[in-house]
């Protein structure tokens, strides 16, 4: 069976150290794949490569709307080109773009979804987007926020809110669908991961899937980086791959911006136990 296995996250999720472990478990190589391997292998349903057939000008120069439009196409046509599971990277909600879905289910094997707690998300995406973290905080409770790729590369993507986007994807229990705490990846990489594998039916070797976790860990993807640079590392930011760890918000962030965030967020942090 062919089809999109969306690996799905509001962005600083951790969505490319698992993109970079389904990648490495799927070519199954003795040498972990570089990082534009990766990037090629899992690229996101926004990539104009998916949309520049469907249209006769520039991607980036077409409407919100006419995007909006051709993002199912783009999704049957990436689908079309492969015998096999695709693994797709997208930051969008779940849901609907002035009418017309964002994410195609007729053409959907499974989706991998990454939650990771609000707090170390705005440290992270402050980092990434060159912003002050009270204004992440603010693009983090913005409903309705659309994001535009920096090089041109990408088209739009309707990200909403930390909240809605958690929401749109985990609400409803599907099986298949698998969704995941960062923080519980970062606690147990390989039972976390071995689970993903063997849900979607990608690999069900012990040996194997613990090469590929050793092959895709956050300290050989920082080598990586250093060595190869990395092209989704933003302007803004010195490194892609900053720390991976949980928990840092409680060094960084003042008494003022945890309580923003808390409110803004409750009812979603309560059902994945970060409050």
């Amino acid at each position: 069976m062919n089809g999109i296995l969306w690996l799905a996250s509001y962005p600083k999720s951790g969505n490319t150290w698992a993109r970079a472990f389904i990648a490495n478990l799927i070519h199954g190589k003795d040498q972990p794949l570089s990082l534009d391997d990766i990037n090629e292998f899992t690229a996101g349903a926004s990539n104009i490569k998916w949309f520049e057939h469907l249209v006769d000008k520039p991607v980036d120069e077409i409407s919100t709307w006419t995007q909006a439009k051709l993002r199912v196409k783009a999704q049957k046509y990436a689908v079309s080109l492969n015998k096999n599971v695709i693994p797709m990277k997208t930051h969008s909600m779940l849901g609907t773009d002035q009418g017309h879905e964002m994410i195609c289910m007729d053409v959907t094997y499974g989706a991998i979804y990454i939650v990771r707690d609000p707090r170390d998300v705005a440290i992270s995406g402050a980092d990434h987007y060159g912003k002050t973290i009270d204004e992440m905080i603010g693009i983090m409770n913005t409903p309705g926020l659309r994001t535009f790729s920096i090089n041109k590369t990408q088209i739009n993507e309707v990200q909403s809110t930390w909240s809605i986007n958690v929401k749109s994807w985990t609400q409803l229990p599907n099986p298949r669908l698998h969704v995941v705490r960062y923080e519980d990846l970062l606690a147990d990489p390989f039972k976390e991961f071995s689970v993903m594998a063997r849900k979607f039916g990608i690999a069900h070797d012990e040996a194997q899937i613990r090469r590929a976790v050793e092959m895709s860990s956050f300290k050989l993807l920082q080598k990586l980086e250093k060595e190869q640079g990395f092209a989704e590392r933003s302007p803004f930011s010195k490194t892609f791959f900053r720390q991976g760890k949980s928990g840092g918000w409680k060094d960084v962030l003042t008494p003022q911006q945890v309580t923003q965030i808390e409110k803004d967020h409750s009812e979603q942090m309560r059902r994945f136990g970060y409050l």
